[in-house]
């Protein structure tokens, strides 16, 4: 049998991955304002429940250069969740374009209830 040395900071993380999906809509209408997101590893309405808070970071590269750096974030938080198989309902700081949908968002595990 093997062992394998792993570095702690490998089994740490302070976020957990999101995929957009899009936004939240009926047949005629769509809300820019809220954002549907299907969390990594989360199945049930019942797992939501500890995300519900949580902040979320959309993570992008613009093409210029602001403040020393091309990397730019959109910050949101978690509201409510949304059907039964662990989507959520997400409100963002601005808006998000519509060409995040099916991007990934970090959900930071932060704040905390526990």
């Amino acid at each position: 049998m093997f062992f394998y040395s792993l570095h702690i900071d490998s089994l740490l993380s302070l976020y957990s991955r999101a995929r957009i999906l899009g936004f939240q809509r009926s047949k005629n209408v769509q809300k820019p304002s809220i954002v549907l997101l299907k969390l990594e590893g989360v199945a049930s309405k019942d797992e939501t429940n500890f995300y519900l808070g949580k902040r979320v970071a959309y993570i992008y590269r613009g093409k210029k250069e602001i403040r020393g750096t091309k990397v730019r974030v959109v910050w949101g938080r978690i509201a409510r969740s949304h059907g039964n198989s662990g989507v959520v309902r997400a409100r963002f700081s601005t808006n998000l374009s519509s060409h995040t949908f099916g991007s990934t968002a970090r959900v930071m595990m932060y704040p905390s209830n526990i």
